[in-house]
């Protein structure tokens, strides 16, 4: 096999359970510009139009381009999940 066909090797996780929280978002805000983008994750707090910002995430506009290409597969992997409850093998 030569250099061209070999799969990347897979990335271990390591996650601190107690120190990285998952931080939930209702609201999404995007800034971009020529050199990236800026998402800032919101959460609406209570009945009111107040949302707090939870997170702020910046990445080029390349990363940007990935990030979106592989959320929409994800999305369209999972869907039929979603749906019927089994899970897709592939």
């Amino acid at each position: 096999m030569n250099d061209q066909n070999k799969k990347p090797a897979e990335v271990q996780i390591s996650i601190n359970l107690d120190s990285t929280p998952v931080l939930y978002t209702d609201n999404i805000n995007m800034t971009i510009n020529s050199d990236g983008i800026v998402l800032d994750t919101m959460q609406r707090l209570g009945p009111t139009n107040q949302v707090r910002i939870v997170s702020r995430i910046g990445m080029s506009r390349e990363h940007a381009k990935k990030f979106v290409d592989k959320l929409g597969k994800l999305l369209l992997k999972t869907e039929g999940e979603v749906v019927t409850g089994k899970t897709i093998i592939n």
